[in-house]
């Protein structure tokens, strides 16, 4: 099942940032790459703001694409072929309804996080920060996409 986020929503409701930077997005980031290891679920994270590149991360894919957030969500739930398997994930009511009306469902920030539990486990058990652990078919497949190659 996808997910979309509205990211900077979701980094004003949960670090209460009103204008939220590179910092708090890697603290998103990370902090949903730490939820979602193991899981089957994808989730997309929308940012406002120019147009930059997209990145995947295995499940996770971030997206730029220039304007509203909103509005990019709107538009990838018009183009899906099932809708109804589309949950967006916002504290806004307004793209909350839109997404409904589209055939998506829709959750609040905090039910997401409820329903994503805690970080994955430390490897082996080991107190102290989680060491990453390193999907090589993942970087593999990333490396190998020209689109991620700088020029």
């Amino acid at each position: 099942m996808p997910y979309f986020l509205d990211g900077n929503n979701l980094i004003g409701a949960g670090r209460r940032a009103r204008t939220p930077g590179e910092e708090d997005r890697a603290a998103l980031e990370g902090e949903l790459a730490g939820r979602l290891r193991g899981m089957r679920s994808s989730v997309t994270v929308f940012y406002d703001g120019p147009p930059g590149r997209t990145r995947s991360l295995g499940s996770l894919t971030i997206r730029q694409p220039g304007g509203s957030a909103d509005d990019a969500m709107l538009r990838d739930i018009g183009a899906s072929r099932d809708p109804g398997q589309i949950t967006v994930v916002t504290a806004d009511r307004g793209l909350a309804r839109a997404s409904e009306d589209a055939g998506a469902k829709s959750l609040s920030p905090g039910e997401f996080w409820d329903r994503f539990g805690k970080r994955a486990a430390t490897p082996g058990g080991a107190k102290g920060p989680e060491a990453p652990r390193v999907d090589v078919q993942e970087w593999m497949d990333y490396f190998s996409n020209p689109e991620n190659k700088k020029t």
